[in-house]
């Protein structure tokens, strides 16, 4: 199984711009985490307060971070941006910590960032995001790893009303979702070509 691995992963945006040594992943590992959180953090605040779910820039932060770092490092960064705002730090939407985000109606879809991170960053890791096909397939799936947990999620919120928790939880994320995929469709794609990777 690792034979098998190691022979199909490939280079992600991340060990392409910041190659290292065993003795400087460590270093790697932490300051990226560190970048990642405040980008989420920041995302977060480009927000429309709808209820029960805001609109904001997160998932396209989410999926970006998972492509470009990997899937290991997309997830790690994740669980270390969800710690800081259980801990207290105003890295949720409308510069909120504290638990209640993680227990309330937007746990669920905070929860699937993780799972996103990972399935993107696998995804990277076997040659996806390097044209704006794999790249929109990606990021649909990446996508849908946030809004499978989060609409389970919410709909316990809504006494298990699919249509209430599909008008809450998803209709108003379509036309933003789009957008944003666009937006990386196009953006992955030229980082690679930028670096000389484009493949696939």
């Amino acid at each position: 199984m690792s034979t098998f691995a190691l022979e199909h992963t490939m280079d992600t945006l991340i060990t392409r711009l910041w190659p290292t040594t065993d003795a400087s992943r460590a270093l790697r590992t932490m300051v990226l985490i560190a970048v990642g959180s405040v980008l989420l953090a920041a995302s977060a605040q480009i927000a429309v307060p709808l209820w029960p779910v805001p609109v904001t820039g997160q998932t396209f932060a989410v999926l970006l971070i998972g492509m470009a770092f990997g899937a290991r490092l997309g997830m790690l960064t994740m669980l270390a941006y969800l710690l800081e705002g259980a801990l207290g730090l105003p890295v949720f939407a409308s510069a909120s910590g504290g638990i209640a985000p993680l227990l309330g109606p937007t746990g669920g879809y905070l929860a699937g960032f993780v799972l996103a991170a990972g399935v993107t960053g696998w995804l990277a890791e076997h040659g996806w995001g390097r044209n704006p096909f794999s790249t929109a397939a990606a990021m649909l799936l990446g996508n849908l790893s946030i809004y499978v947990p989060g609409l389970l999620w919410l709909s316990t919120f809504m006494h298990y009303n699919v249509q209430a928790t599909l008008a809450a939880g998803l209709y108003p994320f379509m036309l933003g979702d789009l957008a944003k995929l666009l937006l990386a469709t196009a953006a992955m794609p030229l980082a690679w070509r930028l670096l000389g990777g484009a493949q696939r």
